[in-house]
Order: C-alpha cells, then sequence, then structure tokens
C-alpha cells in the first residue's frame, strides 16, 4: 500500500523550477525584495476618518435638533463631566453600561423640557454597541424620537 502510494505521488509531481525560489544572487544586479509594510493608521485615526463619514451624511437640523448645525449652536447635552450630572452618578468603576443609560435618560429629559422630540443620534464614530447603544436605548424609552 505504501509503495503505490509513493508512486501516485511521483507521478503527479510538479516540475523542479515551479517548486524552487529563486534566491537573489548578490553579484546580480537585479535582486528580490519583499516589502512588509504596517498598517499606517492608528485605531483613532480610523475613528476619525469613521466620524467624518458618519457627519457628512448626519446633520442636525432645525426639525432635528440637539445640535443645529445651520445656526452652529447647541440646545441639549449631557456629560459625566458635569457637576450635577457626576454628583448624582456612582462610576468609581469607571463608565459603565448603566452609568450611559442614566446619561441617556438625563438627555433625554433635558431634551423633552427644552420641547424637543426628534433629533439625529451621531454615535461620534463608535461602533453601535455597549455605551452608546446604551445611551440611545434609555433616549428612546425616555420618550426620544431618533
Amino acid at each position: 500500500m505504501l509503495a503505490s502510494s509513493l508512486s501516485f505521488l511521483h507521478s503527479c509531481a510538479f516540475p523542479s523550477s515551479s517548486l524552487t525560489i529563486p534566491t537573489p544572487n548578490p553579484n546580480s544586479n537585479s535582486s528580490l525584495s519583499f516589502v512588509v509594510e504596517a498598517k499606517s493608521t492608528t485605531r483613532r485615526e480610523d475613528r476619525t476618518a469613521r466620524h467624518v463619514r458618519i457627519r457628512k451624511k448626519v446633520e442636525g437640523t432645525p426639525e432635528r435638533p440637539m445640535i443645529d448645525d445651520t445656526k452652529m449652536h447647541t440646545l441639549a447635552s449631557a456629560s459625566t463631566m458635569q457637576k450635577t450630572i457626576a454628583e448624582e452618578l456612582n462610576y468609581t468603576s469607571g463608565p459603565t453600561i448603566e452609568v450611559a443609560k442614566k446619561v441617556g435618560e438625563i438627555i433625554a429629559k433635558s431634551c423633552l423640557e427644552k420641547g424637543i422630540t426628534k433629533v439625529a443620534f451621531d454615535r461620534g464614530g463608535y461602533p453601535y454597541h455597549g455605551r452608546v447603544k446604551a445611551i440611545a436605548d434609555a433616549a428612546r424609552e425616555n420618550g426620544l424620537d431618533f
């Protein structure tokens, strides 16, 4: 059985020229070189590029404000860096999905107080999952229309 399988391999063998890789000749002017380049952009640069691409499509308008791009005016905002929000939230373990839900509730309440019900959601180039999704879901649950 072994002899027959070996004869099969010999009958299917490729020409020897196709199996060998030519090595560069040090005396020759032509040499083969392989160039391997690393990725030239960082994760932050990739996210910024996504953000710019998204901002071309998503704009805040007078009908869907939060940031009115026509007047360059912010109508409502919420952040864990704001003193009133930071006092009522416990985020000692860092930003979590629970904290993001609270921020989503706060932004929805502040928009509804100003009479804003429809907004354009700009995720800033970040993937729509985790904390970004939690903010959007909490804002929707509290009355904002995306």
